[in-house]
This record gives C-alpha cells, structure tokens and sequence, in this order.
C-alpha cells in the first residue's frame, strides 16, 4: 500500500463557515486559497472546498444513505483511515466540539475480517464524513468479508 494523497474536492455553502470548521473543528491547516475555493491538510491529503452559492445560506449536499451493520450509512461520504490512537483522539475532540454524529463512534464487525472502528458526522454543508480506525491497518483494511460485503 503507497503512501499517494488523495485529492478530493467538495461543494460547500460558505467559505468561511468550511474554514472554521475543517480548522477549528478538525484540526485541519489551510493551504492555497480565493474567494470562491479553500484548501485543507486532511491528515495529509488535499481537501479542497469550492463555494457552490445555489446551495443557499442554510441549504445542504444531497446524500442518501445505504443499510451497513444496522446502521444508514450516508453516501457519498469520505474521510480517513487513521490508527486507533488518532481515531481516538479525534473522537474526543468532536464531542469536545459538540459535533452532532450521524453514526455514534463504535467498533463494527468486531471479531470478523476487516472489524473497525467508524463514526460518521456532517459539515455544516451537509458533506458526510467517515473517519475508522483498524488495530492492523495493513492486515485489516482490505480484510475479505461475509457473502454480503458488508465489511468495506
């Protein structure tokens, strides 16, 4: 497995309030920027927000969610695989920001391939985020699952 960033670009509704939340929210230092654009560090890749005004002042990104583990996972979502120390941590900081969950933070699969620990949570442009964590990340990330498929 390589250690290449991923670049992702999303729409959000509000420079500012991406800023203060991939920053103060996240953790996240900022890059290159304009009025309409920002960049982020997300664990070392690029992440960056580009204003979408026909969202509107309190619109959101339209998502849907599929049935994983019981849970209504949104999709599309992204985020990051992290160690279980960083996912802790991360944790932490979330409630310590009040950040609302869509998906509590819990540990999914456990006993079988590819167990992890998951939360997922919105932007304020309603962008669903994953961050999960595997005590074995080379071992445990690409894991075969049951028939279903349910482990990735």
């Amino acid at each position: 497995m390589g250690l290449n960033p991923f670049h992702l670009a999303i729409q959000v509704r509000d420079i500012a309030e991406a800023r203060k939340f991939y920053f103060s929210v996240l953790g996240c230092s900022e890059g290159r920027s304009s009025d309409t654009w920002v960049d982020f560090n997300l664990y070392g890749h690029q992440l960056v927000c580009h204003l979408n005004p026909t969202l509107g002042s309190r619109g959101q990104v339209a998502t849907h969610s599929n049935s994983v583990d019981g849970h209504g996972v949104p999709v599309p979502h992204f985020g990051v695989v992290l160690d279980m120390a960083d996912w802790r941590q991360l944790t932490d900081r979330l409630r310590e920001q009040c950040v609302e969950f869509i998906i509590e933070p819990y540990i999914r699969f456990e006993g079988q391939p590819g167990e992890q620990a998951t939360m997922f949570f919105l932007d304020p442009s309603g962008n669903a985020i994953e961050f999960k964590a595997f005590k074995d990340i080379a071992s445990q990330l690409f894991a075969s699952s049951d028939t279903t498929g349910e482990a990735r």
